[in-house]
């Protein structure tokens, strides 16, 4: 799931285990705009991650998208803390 007015993608690549990153490409920073068959796909130039970990499937992008930490408390998803560089998240709540 894409939340592009919050910067934000959220992959779930197994049941219960979601995982979240910025939606921000890592190669000229567009937005991703699609998550299918396990990969986080940026249009623009073809960059694609994987749901996992956000690392780099396919290029051009050379970094992994950073990751959040995800909380699931209730049955709702919150995204907490900060990104791999330091970064808080844009949803943090």
């Amino acid at each position: 799931m894409i939340l592009s007015e919050k910067h934000v993608v959220v992959t779930q690549s197994e049941a219960g285990r979601f995982r979240a990153f910025t939606s921000t490409c890592t190669h000229l920073g567009c937005a991703v705009a699609e998550v299918s068959e396990g990969r986080i796909k940026c249009p623009c130039h073809g960059s694609q991650f994987a749901i996992y970990d956000g690392s780099v499937v396919h290029g051009p992008a050379a970094r992994a998208l950073p990751a959040y930490e995800v909380k699931v408390v209730g049955g709702e998803v919150t995204i907490a803390g900060k990104d791999q560089s330091g970064a808080a998240p844009p949803t943090a709540q």
